[in-house]
């Protein structure tokens, strides 16, 4: 019965519902079609931070100050008055020489001084009473400062005989034993200053012109892997080594905690530039023509076509110079199938 009423039902009718059908699936199916006509594409939004324009390079860290404590003058040890590896400060007493002779000396020039002040006192108040001459109080006061010469300069042959520390820093391993019989210039034990310590490293000459006081290097060294430590670049050899075509640079770097020591080997960046709200795209995001850079921008649903002026390029971002903002969003993968104005869908990732 439902077969033959539908083989019999009048035409006007039949018009009437494939009208309505029609009507009804025109919205999906002009969708589904739109749909079908994009391209599915991947895509980021350009990321802005800060650049840094790096130069790398090699060196070795120095002491802040380093000294080997050296006497001027022969003699036996006569005490050591510090420990290997102890902290010392500036004018500390490290080691004594036996000075027999000049403790001998400068004991009779005090005497001697003691004597000439006694002599110039009496002078002077027999010169207030007028029993005096002027001439036995000349002699009296040039006889006490020839004295005062006298026992400086013993004083300073002494000191010759005792080694200080001339400044703050850790010592070393010594040398020497109480007992030895020195020479002049012997090695008795280094000293060095490490609550700063100091980087040299070299750079070539052709980024001679980027190079200034004042900037910041970040340095590695193998004994902390992972670990960078900050500097400041504060001198510049004017000289350039016409043998490497370098330029020697020395950087600062604080060392309270004293964890780094001179001689490491260490790795430099020398930070030559800083650009703030720097825009960087993934390289993949790149299309060249000839000699220039484009991209594809999505707006609206849709790509157009950018030209762009690349920069920097750090580890698989490139800077763009000109050509994006902040908030574009660029395509980075599915670039065949596009041309301008051509609809697009991002790809949804899986989730894992």
């Amino acid at each position: 019965m439902a077969s033959g009423y539908r083989r019999h039902m009048p035409l006007a009718l039949i018009g009437f519902a494939f009208c309505v059908t029609a009507s009804l699936l025109g919205g999906p199916a002009r969708a589904q079609s739109a749909s079908e006509d994009s391209v599915l594409v991947e895509a980021v939004p350009v990321t802005v931070r800060t650049l840094e324009r790096t130069i790398q390079a090699v060196g070795s860290l120095r002491s802040k100050e380093s000294v080997i404590i050296r006497p001027e003058i022969p003699g036996i040890v006569e005490t050591i008055e510090f420990d290997e590896g102890q902290i010392v400060k500036k004018g500390q007493l490290l080691i004594t020489i036996r000075a027999g002779v000049p403790a001998a000396e400068l004991y009779e020039a005090k005497a001697q001084l003691r004597l000439s002040i006694a002599n110039e006192k009496r002078a002077r108040e027999l010169a207030k009473k007028g029993s005096g001459t002027v001439r036995s109080l000349d002699e009296a006061k040039a006889s006490k400062e020839v004295n005062q010469a006298r026992v400086a300069l013993a004083e300073a042959k002494v000191e010759k005989f005792r080694l200080r520390a001339p400044f703050d820093g850790v010592l070393g391993l010594r040398q020497v034993s109480a007992g030895d019989y020195l020479i002049p210039g012997q090695d008795v034990v280094n000293l060095e200053a490490i609550d700063t310590l100091k980087v040299d490293f070299r750079i070539p000459e052709t980024y001679f012109s980027l190079l200034k006081v004042d900037q910041r290097v970040d340095i590695a060294v193998d004994a902390y892997k992972g670990r960078s430590f900050q500097g400041i670049v504060y001198a510049i050899d004017p000289l350039i080594d016409p043998e490497g075509r370098s330029i020697a640079v020395r950087a600062r770097i604080p060392n309270p905690d004293g964890v780094l020591a001179p001689g490491l080997f260490a790795r430099v960046n020398l930070i030559v530039q800083e650009t703030d709200g720097a825009i960087l795209i993934p390289e993949q995001a790149t299309m060249p023509r000839g000699e220039e850079q484009f991209v594809f921008k999505i707006l609206d649903g849709k790509v157009t076509t950018i030209k762009v002026v690349p920069g920097l390029r750090r580890e698989g971002m490139v800077e763009i110079v000109d050509g994006l903002n902040a908030g574009d969003i660029v395509v980075t993968a599915g670039h065949l199938k596009l041309q301008d104005g051509t609809p697009v869908r991002l790809r949804v990732p899986e989730k894992g």
